[in-house]
């Protein structure tokens, strides 16, 4: 029996260190973190899983079709619509549209400070 749960532990270790050192493109059907959480919970069956289903082996059998997995670094060459669009002539930086708003905020306390005043001549209000 203790050989039998040594042999369970060194197949989970193999089959751990295998997913880890994998590049991604190379794992099928879930993620690497998900594979390990299945190996780790279950070490027979989650090892006999990923060396049946989850690894991909290199060169031998019938190739499958499937679409390409999205790499996490960016790609090389940026797609052609990335690659041509600028923004437009009229964008104004954030320090411009700060001063912006700023003018207005003024504008606004000197219209309050206009409107207090005539209500202190008693002047009718004109808006």
């Amino acid at each position: 029996m203790p050989l039998l749960s040594l042999l369970v532990i060194a197949l989970m270790i193999v089959a751990l260190i295998d997913i880890i050192t994998r590049e991604d493109s190379q794992v099928k059907y879930l993620p690497k973190m998900v594979w390990i959480i299945i190996v780790i919970l279950l070490p027979l069956i989650g090892s006999a899983l990923w060396f049946a289903l989850g690894r991909e082996y290199a060169g031998g059998g019938i190739s499958i079709p499937r679409m390409p997995r999205r790499s996490a670094e960016p790609t090389a060459q940026a797609p052609p619509a990335a690659q041509t669009w600028s923004p437009p002539a009229e964008a104004r930086t954030t320090e411009q549209q700060i001063a912006d708003l700023e003018r207005e905020i003024e504008e606004w306390e000197l219209r309050q400070q206009i409107e207090a005043r005539r209500r202190e001549r008693g002047e009718p209000d004109t808006a």
